[in-house]
């Protein structure tokens, strides 16, 4: 048996705090997917099999209980309670938590009292340059208090993350955008910030376009806490976009010297280019995530993947979890049973001995997380 505990769930979102009826929770259980074939529901995907097969006994059902059946029984035990069981449930002991998701969610100081756990902020890079656009006069004045709000957002914060290498590509270029393109793009995003706030006024792009974001992105960079970079693909209507790899590699060589280190989020499908980047680059980490959330019963075969190229000491636990707490469950049953088929059939195989695998289970579960993001052990 291999020993997985305790584990850092080292990127998720907090929770919805209201009851959920069977369309809400499938929109959030779908993660952006479009609508399902006439006559099936969400559930009908791996992470929904995954929600019945692990979440149903720590509400008191039976493994694989029907939705309706399950959808129930959360009704039954409101919100509250059946977010304490879950996430009790979940063998999680420390939360990162991103804090830049629209949507009534709780922050981590009420996830951690929920989970009986510990859990730390990671500012969300475009929207701290909106609320400070919000605040700011002036393009001089902003450019200031943005350099400072990073500043003193580092000094509480465990890491800072970003959308950027999907929405804007080029912002991942080898080197920070020159001051006049700075200088430019937050003069637009000023202009859109203030006229988005008069009655009537469209609200369809307000945040930093691609020269802003690589300039918060190198101001990240120089605070010395890791930055977080969402890199696989897209959600929804956006999911042709992608962190293009190449983007990538040239990014982590340009800052290899800036004594921050780098964790590839999401990488998904794209998962084995990120063990790879996570290989060659000392400072460069890959996240396991939605790598196997969203692949269910295949995530042992997507694991091994990662595992052939990346070293183990790149490799971060997490569950990508939000809006429902059975995701922040399914991310942890399905990183341990995944890690305790690969690592235990190796063993069986004679090609690793027992303390090794429960070694680098310790490193993925918790032992690199707390090395990297500073966690007192």
């Amino acid at each position: 048996m291999i020993d997985t505990s305790p584990l850092v769930d080292q990127y998720c979102h907090g929770v919805v705090r209201a009851e959920l009826g069977l369309g809400t929770f499938e929109s959030h259980l779908g993660r952006g997917a479009g609508a399902p074939a006439a006559g099936t529901t969400l559930f009908d995907t791996q992470t929904g099999f995954a929600v019945r097969r692990w979440c149903p006994p720590l509400l008191g059902l039976e493994p694989h209980s029907s939705p309706a059946r399950y959808l129930a029984r959360r009704r039954e035990l409101g919100p509250l309670e059946t977010e304490r069981r879950l996430l009790r449930g979940s063998g999680i002991t420390t939360y990162l938590v991103d804090t830049g998701l629209p949507g009534d969610l709780t922050g981590p100081a009420e996830l951690a009292a929920s989970g009986e756990a510990e859990a730390h902020e990671i500012v969300r890079l475009e929207l701290l340059a909106e609320h400070v656009a919000d605040t700011s006069g002036t393009v001089e004045s902003f450019l200031g208090n943005l350099a400072a709000a990073v500043h003193h957002a580092a000094g509480s914060a465990v890491a800072f993350t970003s959308v950027s290498g999907l929405r804007h590509t080029t912002a991942l270029a080898p080197r920070p955008p020159g001051p006049t393109e700075v200088h430019a793009a937050a003069g637009r995003l000023l202009d859109v910030r203030h006229e988005g706030r008069r009655p009537g006024a469209a609200t369809s792009d307000k945040g930093p376009g691609p020269a802003l974001v690589g300039h918060l992105l190198w101001l990240a960079l120089s605070s010395g806490i890791p930055l977080q970079l969402h890199a696989g693909l897209a959600e929804g209507r956006a999911a042709a976009l992608h962190a293009d790899p190449a983007l990538l590699c040239g990014f982590a060589d340009a800052t290899a010297g800036l004594g921050a280190d780098v964790v590839l989020l999401h990488g998904y499908p794209y998962h084995r280019y990120a063990a790879h980047l996570a290989g060659v680059h000392p400072h460069v980490y890959a996240d396991l995530g939605p790598a196997l959330a969203r692949t269910g019963a295949r995530a042992g075969a997507v694991l091994a993947e990662i595992l052939e190229l990346a070293p183990f000491g790149k490799l971060l636990f997490s569950s990508g979890a939000r809006a429902l707490p059975e995701l922040h469950v399914v991310g942890a049953r399905l990183f341990k049973e995944a890690l305790g088929r690969v690592l235990g059939g190796w063993v069986m195989e004679g090609a690793w001995s027992a303390a090794d695998a429960d070694r680098v289970a310790g490193l993925i579960s918790a032992g690199n997380a707390r090395r990297v993001y500073g966690l007192e052990s």
